[in-house]
């Protein structure tokens, strides 16, 4: 199983960004995929996880109702928009996925699959 981060760079703050993330793999399908991101010197945080394709979703406090986590039409695929973005979301995120429960969707620990992250940078 592989998964695949893209669509991290450099904004302005109150700039907007969607990261992607696409999972391949024989005969793989996900419960549930999660984004998680980690500042340098901190430890690595949730952020979203989409369950089902849409049928749950979960935010961390610190961004909801500024990212918005949706599955994508392809299989095993979801994104990451993230609006009104200032410099406490520069981080390296990370995609996850798993299966199972969605109730500890917030705990990287519970995550077997991870891609190799995507740097976002927000500019003051």
């Amino acid at each position: 199983v592989q998964l695949q981060a893209s669509g991290g760079g450099l904004v302005r703050a109150g700039g907007s960004l969607r990261l992607s993330c696409a999972a391949s793999g024989r005969s793989f399908s996900a419960d549930i995929m999660g984004w998680f991101r980690q500042a340098p010197g901190k430890e690595r945080e949730f952020v979203a996880a989409i369950y089902r394709s849409g049928r749950d979703r979960s935010y961390a406090d610190s961004v909801k109702g500024r990212f918005t986590i949706s599955s994508g039409n392809a299989k095993n695929t979801m994104y990451l928009q993230m609006n009104s973005l200032n410099a406490d979301d520069t981080a390296v995120y990370y995609c996850a996925a798993r299966d199972g429960s969605f109730q500890r969707a917030q705990d990287h620990r519970n995550y077997p699959y991870w891609g190799q992250g995507t740097q976002l940078t927000v500019s003051s």
